[in-house]
């Protein structure tokens, strides 16, 4: 039984798809890198100029306007600040609320909805890249904190009272008022470190006013459940909320450096939302030129800069299309040779030379393949039409050899003479009748009608069919059948194929010899065997003996009876069941033959009968 060729897979590093694959890359990368390349030197000039005044321009805004959010509860009025500062640096300078609404803005011009803002204007949330600190809340933001003129009154007296104290150890210094209206005492370098040996230090001693312990005791109890406390009276946090003391309810000592860190970071939280009613909300800030039509810094392209990218570009062009053609030729010179060899006479079978092993290869070696398919099929049909020709030329003689007899006298037209004629009719209509098996069975018409059978009943019913021939010949011809399998057949072209290999063991066993039947199922279906004790075959001929028209003799004799179309048929009828058919000989020793044919319902047993 003949098998479709497997199917090869070109190597993905021989593939042309990945050839073509790499040379469009190769381009597209050489593309991309130089128009990178002409981007980044045209534009990394104009970026460089402008980084340096945009960045000094944003900073003196941005430090104007956290001032003014600080100080105030919103952002009316602020137009007259940003126009001020607008006129003062030649800038446009545009606010807008986070969800990209107007606030103000100092000069019209193009819409900045999608456009990156140069910060976020936020006294609580300090932008430390451009204020160079490390304090996240403005220090002019003072909400409750701020002291009324008598609580002022009163500190600046104290400090008064430390500066005193510092002067009578030699230490001059001088008191400066915080944005809440506390003083604060300072001296410098090493006169700060006597200051601490000294202790005059009133100001730290006096602690809270009564409107800084109100602000307070809010902050610690905002900040105490973040801490983890659930009083806080047991959270104590320095005046100038630098750090914070907290103090265990039992023991009184303190909790470990990590847990005060994390104190620090909630205490920033709960002034974030203590402070909040105080300050003007958050809002976008925009310092771009103002003919920016975009919101983005833009450049213009000059002239050699121009001229430089049409050249780049035309380089690029000229390297793609170079590349391109280098690759066509190398791709397109074997499909030339495929070309010339497939518009070849019909009659003469060029060889494709094979020169890669790409796709190209591949389809160079089944053109070739097919050549040779071509040839041997040529070759089979020349040999089948002078076999058919023989076939049918012997049993047509006879007839006319007869008949011509019969005509002239010479044979008396009797009962022997329609014997002999019939015969060579039946012989004829086998002949003709195998041919239209095989016609159909290439055609792909041969049809089975499979219906359930009874393996039993068709064996004995060819067994009976052929015994007579068998004894006239001296042949014993047995049957056994493992139980009564079922299978899924045509009975008529089963009969048939099995027919035809009892037929052919009788035929090529001499007398004394067997031909025996068996038939087993098992999970995978069912077998049947035809076994003889003939000539056998030798191992040269096995291949051939499934060719139509081939004979055992050399000599092609009919004296043994026969077509050669027997087991040509027999072949096709097994592949249109879906089975399989193989062959075993040994000369001098006997021939078996075996059919697998699949069948889910097949039954097996284990009795055997003999015919």
């Amino acid at each position: 039984m003949s098998k479709e060729p497997a199917r090869r897979r070109v190597p993905l590093h021989r593939s042309l798809i990945t050839r073509l694959l790499a040379t469009s890359v190769l381009v597209a990368v050489a593309a991309i890198v130089a128009t990178a390349w002409l981007a980044t030197q045209t534009v990394t000039r104009a970026i460089q100029q402008e980084q340096g005044r945009s960045l000094a321009d944003d900073k003196s805004v941005y430090d104007t306007l956290v001032e003014y959010a600080a100080t105030h509860r919103d952002w009316t009025g602020v137009d007259v600040v940003i126009a001020q500062r607008a006129t003062k640096l030649g800038r446009r300078i545009t606010l807008m609320t986070e969800d990209r609404r107007p606030i103000a803005d100092s000069a019209p011009g193009p819409s900045l909805a999608t456009a990156r803002p140069s910060a976020t204007v936020d006294p609580l949330r300090l932008d430390l890249a451009l204020t160079g600190g490390d304090v996240r809340i403005d220090p002019r933001v003072v909400g409750p904190y701020r002291l009324p003129e008598s609580e002022r009154t009163l500190l600046r007296k104290v400090a008064q009272d430390e500066l005193g104290c510092l002067r009578e150890y030699g230490i001059e210094g001088a008191f400066v008022d915080s944005p809440s209206g506390r003083p604060t005492v300072r001296t410098g370098g090493a006169a700060a470190a006597q200051r601490l040996e000294v202790r005059c230090d009133q100001l730290s001693g006096f602690g809270r006013t009564r409107t800084e312990e109100k602000a307070f005791k809010d902050l610690e109890r905002r900040a105490a459940p973040c801490v983890g406390l659930t009083d806080p009276r047991y959270l104590i946090i320095d005046i100038s909320f630098s750090a914070a003391v907290l103090k265990l309810p039992d023991s009184g000592s303190l909790f470990d450096a990590a847990v005060a860190d994390k104190a620090d970071r909630c205490i920033e939280q709960a002034r974030q939302a203590q402070l909040k009613p105080y300050v003007a909300p958050p809002a976008l800030l925009f310092v771009t030129d103002p003919d920016d039509k975009a919101g983005q810094p833009v450049f213009n392209l000059s002239r050699p800069n121009t001229l430089r990218i049409a050249v780049v570009t035309g380089a690029v062009l000229i390297v793609a299309v170079l590349v391109t053609i280098l690759a066509g030729r190398r791709l397109v010179r074997p499909l030339r040779a495929l070309t010339a060899a497939a518009d070849g006479p019909a009659d003469h079978h060029s060889r494709v030379p094979v020169t890669t092993a790409d796709e190209i290869g591949y389809l160079a070696r089944a053109l070739n393949d097919l050549a040779e398919r071509r040839e041997r099929s040529e070759s089979l049909r020349r040999a089948m039409v002078s076999d058919v020709a023989h076939e049918l030329r012997t049993p047509l003689t006879n007839i006319r050899s007869w008949l011509e007899a019969a005509q002239d006298g010479l044979t008396p037209t009797g009962p022997d003479l329609l014997e002999l004629l019939h015969e060579e009719a039946v012989l004829l209509q086998h002949i003709i009748d195998d041919l239209s098996d095989l016609a159909a069975a290439d055609a792909g018409s041969l049809r089975v009608h499979p219906d359930e059978v009874y393996v039993r009943d068709i064996l004995a019913q060819v067994a009976e069919a052929h015994r007579s021939a068998a004894e006239t010949a001296g042949v014993r011809l047995s049957m056994e059948v493992a139980e009564d399998p079922q299978v899924m057949a045509d009975p008529v072209r089963l009969r048939q194929l099995v027919g035809n290999l009892v037929s052919n063991g009788i035929r090529y066993t001499p007398a004394g010899g067997a031909v025996t039947v068996t038939a087993a199922a098992d999970a995978a279906g069912l077998t049947i065997e035809v076994r003889d004790t003939g000539a056998g075959i030798a191992a040269e001929d096995l291949p051939k003996i499934f060719d139509r028209f081939w004979r055992a003799e050399r000599s092609r004799s009919r004296a043994t009876g026969g077509s050669g179309l027997g087991l040509s048929i027999v072949r096709k009828l097994v592949e249109a069941h879906g089975g399989e058919i193989s062959v075993a000989s040994e000369p001098d020793v006997g021939t078996v033959f075996t059919i697998r044919l699949p069948d889910q319902r097949a039954r097996a047993g284990t009795s055997a009968e003999t015919a």
